[in-house]
């Protein structure tokens, strides 16, 4: 088999997952939000910011962190009052639906109405899966330069919402919002960016409601390159999907895992 066709298989069977993960998760009244981003994009603090606004509104959350070592950012999170669970990938660059449902059996508290996964810091290969999101945020500090969606296509044209992180920075980092947004659109039109910043607190509302809105209704954005179940027709060095919402084309960086994913419902 080429290489080609085992990650079409890898990316199949995790869309099969994932698409079985939503469904159990929607029957539990359960809506997952997964948060993409580089490294040190701040995403750990502004989701800290978010599950704690959430917690003084008595909205029942719960987060997932994902990262290839150590506890730290479950650790961070915890001072939310929200549960959390760390995953560790053990080197895996991304995550995939049979990590999150097997992290998930026999923990996710009753009555938890929005999961957060924090996705590993990592702009290429996350993006190309489905993890059983409603509402995939993908996150940008104004630090890593205005041109991150064109370089990284996949992780922004796959997202429902965009957010700039740590806006306290952009004047002394002299970034271009304007040309941000311009980049953002050019790879996801019509997409919302949002302005945020966890010291200030600026953005964190408009985070958490955007979260809590995808509980009764599914994001009224579509993104061209939006997660869920479709097709795999992979070219070299990536793959395309298509899901009769518009044309497909992801690239995970070569990275293919697999997962054998249990079939039986959430406990």
């Amino acid at each position: 088999m080429c290489r080609s066709d085992v990650k079409q298989a890898v990316l199949a069977k995790n869309d099969d997952l994932a698409a079985r993960l939503r469904e159990d998760l929607t029957e539990r009244g359960v809506t997952v939000v997964n948060l993409l981003s580089s490294p040190g994009s701040g995403k750990t603090e502004l989701l800290g910011r978010v599950l704690a606004r959430a917690v003084q509104r008595g909205v029942p959350v719960a987060a997932l962190t994902a990262d290839l070592a150590t506890e730290n950012d479950a650790q961070r999170l915890a001072r939310s009052g929200a549960p959390v669970q760390q995953l560790l990938t053990d080197g895996l660059c991304h995550l995939e639906a049979g990590q999150v449902r097997d992290r998930l059996d026999g923990w996710l508290p009753a009555g938890t109405e929005v999961l957060f996964v924090e996705n590993v810091g990592n702009l290429v290969c996350p993006a190309s899966y489905d993890l059983g999101e409603t509402l995939r945020i993908s996150l940008m500090a104004v630090t890593e330069g205005e041109d991150k969606p064109l370089k990284y296509p996949t992780a922004f044209g796959s997202a429902h919402l965009v957010a700039i992180t740590k806006t306290d920075l952009a004047q002394a980092a002299g970034f271009d919002e304007a040309a941000f947004r311009a980049n953002v659109q050019r790879v996801n039109p019509g997409v919302e960016t949002v302005r945020t910043c966890a010291r200030s607190g600026d953005g964190v509302d408009a985070l958490l409601e955007r979260a809590l809105a995808v509980r009764h209704a599914p994001p009224a954005h579509r993104p061209p390159l939006a997660p869920g179940p479709h097709s795999h027709d992979h070219g070299h060095g990536g793959h395309s999907h298509d899901d009769g919402h518009g044309g497909h084309s992801h690239d995970d960086g070569g990275h293919s895992h697999d997962h054998d994913p249990a079939a039986a419902p959430l406990a």
